[in-house]
């Protein structure tokens, strides 16, 4: 009764499956959806990641569309992160539009499971927003400058 179907047959139990390997920066953007503009860079990407990290680890970062849209309704300031292989679009399409008339940066980087993994999570992440915090300001001013320099979409 106790015993699992792996040990009465004398088998050892499967291993667990390896993690599939990372894919390159643009295999990932050959997968954005349509609206996924602006679209950061492979450098402004690992930057944002890092800032995302330092975030994290200070509780500065709001995730998920929910969590992301009441504090923008708020009236927070941060940059907004976006996943751009998010679909349905629908999902999200209107984070960026709420941004605008803000006058809040928005960007979009390739992968939703890139993006959550940098949050500290195991699962994806669609939109994260990083608020600005003394302990990675330095950090943070780059990821903005960059951010903001990008051009907005028609």
């Amino acid at each position: 009764m106790g015993r699992s179907k792996h040990q009465e047959c004398g088998e050892a139990p499967e291993p667990e499956p390896e993690e599939t390997p990372e894919r390159s920066y643009q295999e990932l953007v050959e997968n954005v959806n349509a609206i996924a503009r602006p679209l950061a860079s492979r450098k402004l990407t690992r930057r944002l990641y890092k800032c995302i990290k330092k975030a994290a680890k200070h509780k500065q970062i709001r995730r998920g569309v929910k969590e992301v849209q009441k504090f923008l309704n708020k009236g927070e300031k941060g940059i907004t992160v976006l996943a751009g292989d998010t679909l349905p679009i629908d999902v999200y399409c209107h984070i960026p539009i709420m941004c605008e008339d803000r006058n809040l940066p928005y960007v979009y980087i390739p992968s939703k499971t890139d993006l959550g993994a940098a949050a500290g999570s195991k699962r994806p992440t669609c939109v994260i927003m990083i608020k600005p915090h003394e302990e990675y300001q330095e950090t943070y001013d780059e990821c903005l400058e960059e951010v903001e320099a990008l051009p907005l979409p028609l």
